[in-house]
């Protein structure tokens, strides 16, 4: 597994795991506690040291099922992990950014994780009652305390991320980014690449849909977020597959997966990009490292980097509710 360096000279793999899958939003877990801790064991033998949780999956399940499993390999790895909602009773009822929640956070994460350091802190979604800069400042005071290693941003504009960077360096910025969600292209990977700040994309195989195994018409287990997102919808997904089919031929032309392809692909763009594919199987985690070997020509690389203007995406990549969480 290759290394690459985010912001502030984090080393992390070049591919990451990304867990909430294994505690919500991809309907029933096919294996139990012990097979999760299991993979995410795991994935230290296929060279995977970069994993993502955070205190709203479950809520808090994922973070103490992360916490159980690296425990014997803590300094192994590098953990991310998230605070900005305001969670009541076990329900996400807002978001809540505020300074003094910021170390409740902190403090609780730490306790789940069973660490006494936290390797990058994101702020899960940008709270627009809470000046960023109390944010940065805050989670600085957290860095200079040793609670903390690192601040990241999720889901932040161009502009929210300068802001922040201004007052404590940013290392990394998490939001959706695949073949088929460019959005950060135009002003966010800019900003980064101008301010030496790693991206992490999450979704990087497209909730699943760009590793070609989501049929057109594809129904989904109660559970499932991807029931409520446009592009999965009868209406939109038929019109997307002529973007995955395209993504196939070209994987089995190499001898690769789809999702191989589309995690080579973001390899490519940027050597501080770093995916966080997620899974519940030890295969798909084998199979999502070894995209690292996946090389692909200058050709190739254009013509995907034109893909989905040429072909189009049916359908948001939330439902509105989420869209209005966004920074922008």
């Amino acid at each position: 597994m290759h290394i690459r360096t985010l912001g502030q000279g984090l080393e992390v793999s070049a591919v990451g795991l990304g867990c909430m899958g294994m505690s919500q939003s991809y309907g029933p877990n096919p294996g139990t506690r012990e097979d999760m801790i299991g993979v995410i064991r795991s994935a230290l033998d296929a060279g995977v040291t970069f994993l993502d949780t955070a205190e709203v999956y479950g809520p808090y399940h994922n973070e103490e099922l992360v916490g159980e499993a690296i425990a014997p390999i803590r300094d192994q790895v590098r953990v991310a992990t998230k605070f900005g909602w305001d969670i009541q009773d076990g329900r996400t009822v807002g978001l809540n950014s505020r300074p003094e929640r910021i170390r409740e956070v902190a403090d609780a994460s730490l306790r789940r994780l069973r660490t006494d350091r936290i390797d990058l802190f994101y702020q899960h979604r940008v709270d627009p009652d809470v000046p960023i800069e109390d944010v940065a400042g805050t989670v600085g005071e957290l860095v200079r305390a040793g609670k903390v290693g690192h601040f990241g941003l999720s889901e932040a504009s161009a502009a929210t991320i300068r802001k922040a960077h201004a007052v404590h360096p940013v290392t990394a910025v998490q939001s959706e980014y695949s073949l088929w969600t460019r959005d950060p292209e135009p002003e966010v990977l800019p900003a980064c690449a101008e301010l030496g700040i790693g991206f992490v994309p999450f979704s990087p195989l497209g909730k699943g849909f760009l590793t070609g195994t989501v049929a057109s018409g594809a129904s989904f287990a109660e559970g499932d977020i991807r029931a409520t997102i446009p592009r999965f919808d009868a209406d939109h997904l038929p019109a997307n597959q002529a973007l995955v089919d395209h993504v196939r031929a070209l994987a089995q032309a190499k001898g690769a997966t789809p999702g191989q392809i589309a995690l080579a692909w973001l390899l490519a763009q940027q050597p501080w990009i770093v995916p966080i594919p997620g899974t519940r199987r030890p295969y798909r985690l084998r199979e999502n490292a070894a995209a690292t070997e996946v090389g692909l020509s200058a050709d190739e690389r254009a013509d995907l980097d034109a893909l989905a203007a040429r072909v189009g995406v049916a359908g948001d990549r939330y439902g509105e509710a989420h869209m209005k969480l966004v920074d922008r």
